[in-house]
């Protein structure tokens, strides 16, 4: 795939993950023109962790004969994590049009630092889903951290992450934590401001996508 790869950890950095990158950065750029780039992000992260879901043999009719075709081997289960994954979530569901959508929603503490998690709602049983993390700041890794271990809690196995930006230390809490998820990012930042924003990040995506800035 494009891009590098350091264990579960994938990078997606080829020119239009590039580009798309550059129009989320900039300042200058407009809540609209924020949300297309970021639901244009999540098609190109979805498209490359779908490279690794196994697929099975189908029998079809086209038009002429009959022929054999490839499907993904199971349902597929998109959880956004709220609010900022919403963003991800159209662009996820234009590639995967079938899949169910499940929700995770938690803030921090202010005064512990701590993930509280103040809403879910997910399949009863994830066993055997393809399950898909849609979060596009992977940070401190805490809220993550959580959501993983929710998502464990109901059955799922095969789980993926995808982020328009991660954070190192995040990205070291979540794989240490987490050995068996795969993370795709379009950008991999080298550090936290004193306030755990992403440097040099994009803001907080949550606030560029809906305007409560």
């Amino acid at each position: 795939m494009p891009g590098t790869e350091s264990g579960n950890v994938h990078v997606v950095d080829e020119p239009l993950s590039r580009h798309k990158m550059a129009v989320l950065r900039d300042e200058r750029t407009h809540q609209r023109e924020f949300r297309q780039a970021m639901r244009e992000m999540a098609l190109i992260l979805v498209g490359e962790a779908t490279r690794r879901m196994p697929t099975r043999t189908a029998s079809i009719n086209t038009p002429l004969t009959e022929t054999k075709a490839q499907e993904i081997a199971g349902p597929v289960c998109l959880v956004p994590v709220l609010r900022a994954g919403l963003g991800m979530l159209d662009g996820a569901l234009a590639l995967l049009p079938e899949a169910t959508v499940g929700f995770v929603g938690l803030f921090r503490d202010e005064q512990t630092a701590q993930p509280v998690e103040y809403y879910v709602n997910l399949p009863g049983n994830l066993e055997g889903y393809f399950v898909i993390v849609l979060d596009p700041m992977l940070a401190t890794g805490g809220s993550l951290s959580a959501t993983l271990t929710k998502l464990k809690e109901y059955g799922a196995d095969w789980i993926s992450c995808l982020h328009a930006v991660s954070a190192g230390p995040g990205v070291d809490r979540v794989t240490a934590e987490h050995p068996g998820v795969h993370f795709y990012t379009a950008a991999l930042d080298p550090e936290l401001d004193e306030n755990a924003f992403i440097v040099p990040g994009l803001g907080d995506a949550g606030d560029r996508l809906y305007g409560t800035l």
